[in-house]
Formats: structure tokens, C-alpha cells, sequence
């Protein structure tokens, strides 16, 4: 399959936010509200400013190379890191379709991010993976990464809504 990587647009937003359900199914979470949908479109193409967010899409292009359908997603943003005193990109969700698993998408929509990455000047990439998504975890230690035993993950919930 041949498989193509691209910053999502604004024309994208339907698109994205069917892929962020899918994954929200699949991790057996309640999806966004709808609220939440229109926050993640506003941040992602804002009116003015900056986005919040990038927003990327792998689609699985047909033999022709003309017609494409989404395969997967990944949402980045950028933070900074004061010992390396480099940006760091952060990786909020990286999400391949289970169907479209084992086709090579996600090792190319992972590929595009750390590019992307090293274009901006970034010293690293993170992200993190749930404890029970063993099949993640070993592509993810099949392109290099390190499993960081000595940071425990914490989160402190705000009333926002």
C-alpha cells in the first residue's frame, strides 16, 4: 500500500475528529464531547493566532495514486526541554486504524513526525503508551525508542467544562 503523510487542513476537521473517536473506541474511553470537538477545531485552525497543535493524516492512497482514505492520525505539539535546551516535540496521539495495522502506515506517519522534529530543531521526541498496548510498545522498540523506567507519569484534572 502506498501510503502518504500530510499536514492535516482545516478541510480536514470531519476527518480528524472521526479518527479521534475511532480511537477513543478503541481505548474504551468516551469520545470527545461535542463541545470538545469544536475546541479541538478552533485550536487546531484557529481564526487568528497560532494553532495550538499540528495535526497530521496518513492516508492510504489507491494504485492510481489519486483517490486517498485516512488510515491513522497524530496530534504534536511542541515543548522545551531546559536541559537540552532544545524544543522537544510531544506526541498527544499517534493512531493507526486496526485494520490498516502491519501495513507500514504508522512506521511512515511516525517517520514524517521525528522529520518534522528534526526540522524544527527538536532534541528529542516523547510521547507515552498505555501500559496494555503491548503491540505499540514493540513498534516503538522497533524504531529505537527507550522506554523511560524512571519518570512516573502524573495528571491533575481541572473542572474546564
Amino acid at each position: 500500500m502506498n501510503v502518504r503523510v500530510r499536514r492535516a487542513q482545516r478541510s480536514d476537521a470531519e476527518t480528524l475528529l472521526q479518527l479521534v473517536n475511532a480511537l477513543a473506541e478503541y481505548e474504551k474511553l468516551d469520545p470527545p464531547t461535542h463541545a470538545a470537538q469544536q475546541r479541538l477545531i478552533r485550536d487546531g485552525w484557529p481564526d487568528s493566532g497560532e494553532a495550538r497543535f499540528s495535526a497530521w493524516i496518513a492516508e492510504g492512497l489507491d494504485s492510481t495514486g489519486g483517490q486517498a482514505s485516512p488510515l491513522g492520525y497524530a496530534i504534536t505539539f511542541f515543548t522545551y526541554s531546559s536541559f537540552l535546551a532544545r524544543p522537544t516535540l510531544y506526541i498527544e496521539d499517534i493512531f493507526i486504524l486496526p485494520e490498516h495495522r502491519r501495513s507500514g502506515a504508522g512506521t511512515v506517519l511516525f517517520k514524517a513526525i521525528t522529520t518534522a522534529a528534526k526540522e524544527a530543531g527538536c532534541g528529542r521526541v516523547e510521547w507515552v503508551v498505555l501500559s496494555w498496548n503491548t503491540m505499540a510498545q514493540q513498534f516503538y522498540n522497533k524504531l529505537g525508542a527507550k522506554h523511560l523506567n524512571d519518570w512516573q507519569y502524573y495528571r491533575l484534572e481541572l473542572d474546564t467544562e
